[in-house]
């Protein structure tokens, strides 16, 4: 009698997300840790020195967190109502935010008390950083208007006024003290040199502007707003470059990684998407559970900090390779114990004796063994979700046999509701679908006479019939336009002259030519 061989399972590409460098880099970073605000967190922003403490806004009140610590280290709270866009000073000495009474405020680190106070705009102040010289704060607000203000004497050095709209984000260049950018509800980007009355530069995003950036050489301009990620070229006078539609909803925040190379972008559709900055092709993204708000990246991106508007700051650390280098390495054979006797040449005297490899069958190779058909269809339907493979696998080998009809038959409500939920899922995957058609008929040859007697099988055939008519639409579309497709394709190739009408041609021009000679 011949030994048993095992079913045949057929091997299909894996689908799913191609594994990058970038996807490697980005899944580093350990489990996050999830710190509960007061508030929607409306903006984070790290310190540019050691030891790279992060300030958080949200509600009223302005936290400082350490790199690990789940506990605020510092809080200011000298505010009668929210407080917005607390940012650093390049030397992490002073912190400047903005608030909903439209007052400006400038905090020593180490303080607790405001240093100074700026007044002057009427409204809800959103955007607040320092110029780079160190001694200029800009500021933009509510009231349509952004200013320049002296840190010494507390005073407004410029104000603008050309939005027609609320100013809510800005950002200012490392390399010009005197350059700052803002961007308005009026769907513009604008920018300002101080040293100007009137702006030198306005870009139309098109919808209103949330985030605005700057990337460090200062040559592009990095606007989100809507559904839209913009990146405009100021050295050619604000053309736009790339327009990028990865979000479903509107994007918030924007940030650059530390070496510059990569772009990320938060959006109210929970996905924090990062681009390469050379293609500005998507190359990696982080699920959330709420809305983003705001969003940083501490410096060397050891680690990524995003607020949601449900008051949750989540924190990802990236893993140390340091850690995986103190674990003691275990003691391995040396080399030439694995390649001993590869090389030996057999001689005609020698005799090879094999040891005979004891193949351990699957359970449903087992029960196929003893012909148990439908207990082995019940096996691998019970795995449907992990290894559909399988499962069809074995219906080909039940359908080989000629037994496909008796392992479907004879089946109560529960085993024809899995068998059911099955089909549903997979009878439209190209992969499967051959098969999975012939056992959907089979199915409604044999248990047609019974339907009506329950619900819940009665309500899966009708699933089952919606799936199918709605791919067989598809189907007809497809076809449909693969026809319009070959009629474009027909009407562009080139007709190509035959040999008859080159005779034609050749045969006029030697009667002009005999016509000229005469």
């Amino acid at each position: 009698m011949a030994s048993y061989k095992p079913v045949v399972v057929q091997s299909f590409p894996k689908l799913g997300e191609k594994i990058t460098q970038d996807t490697l880099y980005w899944k580093n970073y350990k489990t996050p840790v999830q710190i509960k605000e007061f508030g929607a967190v409306n903006k984070i922003d790290f310190s540019p020195v050691p030891p790279y403490n992060y300030a958080v806004t949200a509600s009223s009140r302005i936290h400082i967190y350490g790199r690990y610590s789940q506990e605020p280290i510092k809080t200011f709270s000298r505010f009668k109502d929210a407080a917005y866009c607390a940012t650093y000073r390049d030397d992490g000495k002073l912190l400047v935010a903005g608030s909903e009474e439209g007052v400006v405020r400038l905090f020593d680190i180490t303080g607790r008390a405001a240093l100074r106070q700026f007044d002057g705009h009427t409204k809800a102040v959103h955007v607040v950083d320092f110029l780079s010289d160190k001694y200029r704060v800009v500021s933009g607000a509510d009231d349509y208007t952004s200013k320049v203000w002296d840190i010494p004497s507390a005073t407004a050095v410029v104000s603008y006024s050309e939005h027609t709209d609320y100013v809510r984000c800005g950002c200012i260049s490392k390399l010009n003290a005197d350059l700052f950018v803002t961007g308005s509800y009026d769907h513009t980007v604008k920018v300002f040199d101080a040293r100007r009355e009137k702006s030198v530069m306005t870009v139309e995003h098109g919808q209103p502007v949330e985030s605005v950036l700057l990337f460090p050489s200062g040559g592009l301009l990095v606007s989100a707003g809507g559904r839209y990620v913009k990146v405009w070229d100021i050295l050619r006078g604000g053309q736009l470059l790339v327009s990028l539609k990865n979000h479903h909803k509107t994007v918030t925040c924007l940030c650059l990684s530390s070496s510059g190379q990569r772009l990320l972008s938060g959006s109210l559709d929970r996905h924090v998407k990062i681009y390469s900055t050379t293609s500005y092709k998507v190359v990696h993204s982080f699920n959330y559970a709420a809305s983003i708000l705001s969003l940083a990246l501490a410096p060397e991106d050891e680690t990524i900090v995003v607020g949601m508007t449900n008051g949750v700051l989540n924190v990802r650390h990236r893993k140390h390779e340091e850690s995986k280098e103190r674990l003691p390495k275990k003691k391995r054979p040396a080399y030439r114990t694995f390649v001993k006797g590869r090389n030996y040449m057999p001689k005609q005297e020698d005799f090879f004796v094999s040891k005979p490899v004891r193949s351990h069958l699957k359970k449903y190779d087992k029960l196929l063994k003893s012909f148990q058909v439908s207990k082995a269809l019940d096996t691998v339907l019970q795995a449907r979700n992990k290894t559909p493979e399988i499962t069809v696998a074995v219906m080909q080998e039940l359908n080989r046999r000629g037994t496909l009809k008796n392992a479907l038959a004879g089946r109560d409500e529960t085993q024809l509701s899995v068998l059911m939920s099955f089909l549903i899922r997979y009878v439209v995957e190209p992969r499967f679908a051959p098969m999975l058609i012939k056992v959907a008929e089979m199915i409604i040859d044999i248990y047609l006479p019974v339907v009506g007697q329950s619900a819940v099988i009665d309500k899966q055939f009708l699933k089952l019939q919606e799936i199918i008519e709605k791919e067989i639409d598809y189907q007809t579309e497809l076809l449909e336009v693969l026809g319009m497709m070959d009629a474009l394709f027909a009407t562009m190739t080139m007709k190509k002259a035959t040999s008859l009408e080159k005779n034609k041609t050749n045969g006029i021009l030697r009667v002009l030519e005999q016509d000229m000679s005469n």
